[in-house]
């Protein structure tokens, strides 16, 4: 499982012009799973994620995790994290999973995050195109992959 983080002032998704989620100040998580995946590394993730100290403390250091601030986390699924374009100029998608598996595995990790303490889990909705407005701060994006963590 991946998930990518940025850190937002605030964003928001829509489904054919109707807002499904949004946050003020928190993370955006773009989740994208593949094969293998399972409930372990939707739970591992969102510990990560809630626990990561990516917000300035008063001195301007990264020193404050979402759960201290009491941010926001937006869930979006994007299947094309597991993007394979080492060959020709039209990117595989091999390596993520089928819908049936993935679904299953982003709301878990969407639940996990609430679980967690994240005061608020706004999501997208699956499998629908989506736009997705990301008031980046920062900016600062990590990569989170559960075979590296």
């Amino acid at each position: 499982m991946r998930v990518l983080l940025q850190r937002v002032s605030a964003g928001k998704v829509s489904v054919d012009g109707t807002v499904t989620g949004e946050v003020g100040a928190g993370l955006v998580a773009l989740v994208g799973v593949t094969h293998s995946d399972t409930e372990a590394e939707a739970e591992k993730l969102a510990q990560k994620t809630a626990n990561l100290r990516v917000f300035s403390d008063a001195a301007g250091k990264m020193n404050l995790s979402l759960l201290d601030i009491g941010g926001g986390a937006l869930v979006v699924s994007q299947f094309t994290l597991y993007a394979d374009a080492r060959k020709g100029r039209r990117p595989s998608y091999i390596h993520a999973a089928r819908p049936d598996i993935a679904e299953p595995l982003v709301k878990a990790f969407a639940e996990r995050l609430s679980q967690a303490g994240v005061s608020q889990v706004a999501h997208g909705v699956f499998g629908a195109m989506m736009q997705v407005e990301i008031h980046n701060d920062g900016p600062v994006t990590i990569m989170l992959d559960s075979d590296l963590l």
